[in-house]
């Protein structure tokens, strides 16, 4: 019997199965201890942008861990090297001028711009103004505001009421967000937080039209906006840095995380706009935001962000994504022809997923495809994550689809 606890898993079907134990991983490949190789359709878990075995940025730790690998940043301390990442990502944040807030992940930005929406409107004046909303098959983190927050059922089950003053509206209806608002009143109601492209829900685009209509909603009725781009962020909308500049969504606060160190080392941050921060940063006025991390703006953390953000520049990977994006939908859409998939949904942003036309035979499937050299997960309803580190190649992309498919057929016939 192993003695790993595995997140988000069936732990009496692994101790039947085992573990698929991973030892090292290049490019767009993970090996496991048998030396078997695996492309990994995943990046790890919507995380290794760049891929694997980037020496610079193990070299960035480790030179700033013999430097001061980390200090406090309450009160006044900080490092320069956190500074520096604040002000690296001040100048690519959706919203210019923005204040950066670390985190140590991504559920900690959600629930972070959690507290900080209810917080800014007690400092509006205005305490009543509670209400968080979501969407239907959203995935904002497991902390506590996050599983409260969360559009999947089966998130939330079994822990009881987590946090107050939550509901969530149809992920594809502008009007339902809009009639909700209007049924608990616009007063009370203090953020919406929305994924440009839901990830782990299983992958659903928005609606034509659909994102910029939500935004104009929450204008109308001034409520923040909080774009959680724990996913999309920092390349994986393709073509930008955020797929909220990308949209020209202007978001009160932007949630980030994986992408920001390509999952080299833990760390995230609230990108938060000037009228959020300005009730916090008045002189003399004494407003303490009491919240954070031990390892809020860890320096190592940075200086693994800032290499793996220079990374990204130099090698044109925001463009890369755009490609990836395009290949993706070429090479995967294809599937959606094959008796056991319903449709694959991809064409926005380097990420796709496959939707298989019996969900209960999604986690076996992903197990029996790495038979055929593929390293993936069920996610959403029996849907097939389907996110590459950007520097995939086209053939790659053709080899991942072949592999699907070779297991697609290898499936037994539907009953």
């Amino acid at each position: 019997m192993g003695t790993l606890w595995h997140p988000f898993s069936d732990m009496g079907a692994v101790e039947q199965t085992g573990e698929l134990i991973l030892t090292r991983g290049e490019g767009v490949h993970v090996y496991d201890r048998d030396d078997r190789r695996y492309l990994d359709a995943t990046a790890g878990l919507w995380f290794t942008n760049v891929g694997h075995g980037r020496g610079e940025l193990a070299d960035a730790a480790a030179e700033q861990m013999r430097r001061i690998a980390a200090y406090s940043t309450f009160g006044d301390y900080a490092t320069d090297t956190t500074v520096a990442l604040a002000d690296r990502l001040e100048g690519i944040a959706p919203v210019a001028g923005s204040k950066i807030f670390f985190t140590s992940g991504g559920s900690d930005s959600i629930d972070t711009a959690a507290k900080m929406a209810r917080r800014y409107w007690v400092e509006q004046g205005r305490p009543d103004k509670t209400v968080l909303l979501s969407r239907s098959k959203a995935y904002h983190g497991m902390h506590y505001a996050g599983t409260a927050l969360a559009g999947i059922p089966g998130n939330r089950e079994g822990y009881g009421e987590l946090v107050p003053d939550t509901a969530q509206v149809e992920w594809d209806s502008a009007e339902s967000l809009r009639s909700t608002i209007e049924g608990v009143g616009a007063d009370r109601v203090a953020a919406f937080f929305c994924e440009p492209i839901i990830g782990a829900g299983g992958v659903y685009l928005p609606p034509e039209g659909y994102l910029a209509e939500v935004r104009k909603i929450c204008t109308e009725h001034d409520i923040l906006f909080v774009a959680d781009e724990v996913i999309t962020g920092y390349g994986r909308f393709g073509g930008s840095w955020f797929a909220s500049a990308a949209l020209g969504l202007e978001p009160d606060m932007v949630a980030t995380a994986k992408g920001l160190t390509s999952g080299y080392a833990p760390m995230g941050a609230v990108l938060v706009a000037p009228r959020v921060w300005e009730p916090f940063f008045r002189p003399g006025a004494g407003v303490w935001f009491r919240h954070g991390y031990t390892y809020s703006g860890h320096a190592a953390s940075a200086a693994v962000a800032l290499a793996n953000l220079d990374l990204i520049e130099r090698e044109g990977l925001l463009d890369e994504a755009d490609r990836l994006a395009q290949t993706l939908h070429r090479e995967l859409a294809p599937l959606a022809g094959h008796d056991h998939v319903i449709e694959v949904r991809s064409g926005l942003g380097a990420v796709a997923a496959i939707q298989l036309a019996d969900p209960a035979t999604a986690m076996r499937f992903a197990v029996d495809v790495r038979g055929h050299g593929v390293a993936t997960r069920a996610c959403g309803a029996g849907a097939i994550q389907v996110s590459p580190a950007f520097v995939m190649t086209d053939e790659q992309v053709q080899e991942l689809a072949g592999a699907l498919r070779a297991a697609l057929d290898a499936m037994p016939a539907a009953a």
